[in-house]
C-alpha cells in the first residue's frame, strides 16, 4: 500500500523517488502495485503506483518499481484507475477545469502539459515532456541535468525498436523515464524492453478495458512477489501403469538446477517435476523443457489457476518454481504430446495423513521429482523416476482440489 508521509500530507512537496515501495528480499522476483489511501481528500498525493518488476532469474538482477500514470478524458476511466491504485493523471492545459472537477470526487494527482513540461497544481515542474518524431530525434535524446527528475516521451511513429533505444539511452541515469502507450500491449512492451523496461508507463485510453487489461496484467505477476508454500511428501507407491500419452513442454526461458513445473493428477496436490537442465548419460541437456506428464494432468499457471497439460499450446504462460518456493512465468514455446510408457507415483505429507497425492509420468530417466532442500542449501536436486522408491521425498504444491476452468472453488470433490 502506497504511503503518505508528514510532509505531503501537509502539502509539502517532496521528489518522486522518495516513496519507498515494499521490496523485501531483493533476489525475489515479483511484481509490487501500489494501492491509494482513503486518506482525507486535502491531503496531496505523489505519484505512487509502482509495480516491482524483476529480472529474469539467471541474471538476478533487482529493478527499481515501476510507475503508472494515466492520460484520459473519461471519467469512467478514471474511476477504474483510480479503483485500482492509479492516481497520477496528465492534462492538457486547457483541461484544468476537468481535473479540478475529478479532484472533488476521487484521490487524484492532477499534471499539467505547458511548454514542454508537465505541472503540478501549483506550476512545480514534475516531468519533462518530449515528444519523438523520427530516428534522428531519437538517437540525440540523451539524459540531460537540467531536466526535471522524470522524463515522458511520446513516440509518435511507435515501434518496439525506439523503446529498446530508450531503455538503452537511460540505462544508468537516475532519471524515471516513461513512454505513452496507448494500449496495454504497448505498455507491456515499454515496461520489458531490453529486459530492464522503462521506469514506467503513462496510459493515454480512453477505454476501461484497457485499464483492467493492464491491471491483469500485473496482478498475473504479482504473484511472484511471495514464496510459494512447498511441503515434503513422502513417496508411498511407484508402479509401472503402462502406455500413454505425454507432453513435453519447452519453454521460451531456460531453466536451472531445482527448476520445473508444478504437475499432478489431482489438483489437491501438484507435485514439482524438474526439467532436464541437468546433463545426464543417456541424452543431452534441454534445460528449457519439462516432460511434464499425460495429457489429463493439472499444470500450475499464473493467476492462482491450473489447466490441462493437454490445452497448453505456444504463447500460454506457465509457473516455474524452484525447491525453495521461488516462482516466475514463463512463455510455452511449444508442446510435444508423444505416446510413451507411463509410471504412476503416489505420496502422502506424514504417515498419519490419509490423502493420497497422485502423479504419472514418463518411465524415463530423464523425468525427474525435485527433491526437499536442507536448510538454504539443497543435498541434492531431484531424483529420476526410474531410481524412485518408497520412502523417498519429494517437492509438493498442496491446495484445495475442487477447480471450475482452473479456478479454485470451494465445494465437495472426491477425487481419487
Amino acid at each position: 500500500m502506497a504511503l503518505l508521509s508528514s510532509a505531503s500530507l501537509l502539502g509539502i512537496p517532496k521528489p518522486l523517488r522518495s516513496f519507498t515501495p515494499e521490496t523485501g528480499n531483493i533476489n525475489r522476483c515479483r511484481w509490487i502495485y501500489s494501492s491509494v489511501l482513503n486518506a482525507n481528500k486535502k491531503a496531496q498525493l505523489q505519484p505512487n503506483c509502482r509495480v516491482a518488476m524483476c529480472a529474469a532469474p539467471i541474471s538476478d538482477t533487482y529493478q527499481q518499481p515501476k510507475l503508472v500514470w494515466m492520460w484520459t478524458e473519461s471519467k469512467q476511466v478514471m474511476t477504474a484507475a483510480v479503483e485500482r491504485g492509479w492516481n497520477t493523471f496528465i492534462f492538457s492545459s486547457r483541461n484544468r477545469e476537468l481535473a479540478r472537477e475529478w479532484s472533488s470526487i476521487a484521490l487524484i494527482y492532477p499534471l499539467f502539459i505547458e511548454n514542454g513540461e508537465l505541472l503540478d497544481g501549483e506550476s512545480r515542474r514534475v516531468a519533462t515532456f518530449v515528444e519523438v518524431s523520427s530516428p534522428q530525434e531519437l538517437q540525440q535524446l540523451q539524459p540531460v541535468d537540467e531536466q526535471a527528475e522524470n522524463v515522458v516521451i511520446s513516440l509518435l511513429d511507435w515501434q518496439v525498436i525506439p523503446a529498446e533505444n530508450i531503455v538503452a539511452a537511460f540505462q544508468g541515469s537516475q532519471k524515471t523515464v516513461f513512454a505513452i502507450s496507448k494500449s496495454p500491449s504497448e505498455a507491456q512492451i515499454f515496461l520489458e524492453a531490453l529486459e530492464q523496461g522503462l521506469g514506467g508507463v503513462v496510459l493515454k485510453v480512453e477505454d476501461v478495458g484497457a485499464v483492467l487489461e493492464l491491471k491483469d496484467y500485473f496482478d498475473r505477476r504479482n504473484e511472484v512477489r511471495n514464496l510459494l508454500s512447498l511441503t515434503k511428501a513422502t513417496v508411498t507407491r511407484v508402479q509401472i501403469a503402462g502406455m500413454g500419452d505425454r507432453v513435453c513442454v519447452d519453454l521460451c526461458s531456460l531453466m536451472r538446477p531445482g527448476e520445473g513445473l508444478l504437475v499432478s493428477s489431482f489438483a489437491r496436490g501438484l507435485f514439482l517435476v524438474h526439467s532436464e537442465c541437468v546433463e545426464s548419460n543417456y541424452i543431452a541437456s534441454r534445460p528449457f523443457r519439462v516432460n511434464a506428464g499425460p495429457v489429463h494432468a493439472y499444470v500450475a499457471v499464473p493467476g492462482r489457476k491450473t489447466c490441462y497439460l493437454s490445452e497448453l499450446q505456444a504463447g500460454k504462460e506457465v509457473i516455474v518454481v524452484d525447491q525453495f518456493g521461488l516462482q516466475r512465468t514463463a512463455i510455452v514455446g511449444r508442446v510435444k504430446i508423444e505416446t510413451r510408457p507411463i509410471i504412476l507415483v503416489e505420496a502422502k505429507k506424514d504417515s498419519d495423513d490419509q490423502t493420497v497425492y497422485s502423479i504419472l509420468l514418463q518411465n524415463a530417466e530423464t523425468v525427474g521429482l525435485v527433491c526437499p532442500s536442507q536448510g538454504n542449501e539443497p543435498t541434492k536436486t531431484a531424483i529420476p523416476v526410474t531410481s524412485l522408491r518408497v520412502g523417498d521425498e519429494v517437492m509438493l504444491r498442496v491446495q484445495g482440489g475442487a477447480r471450475h476452468t482452473g479456478i479454485e472453488i470451494q465445494e465437495f470433490i472426491v477425487e481419487k
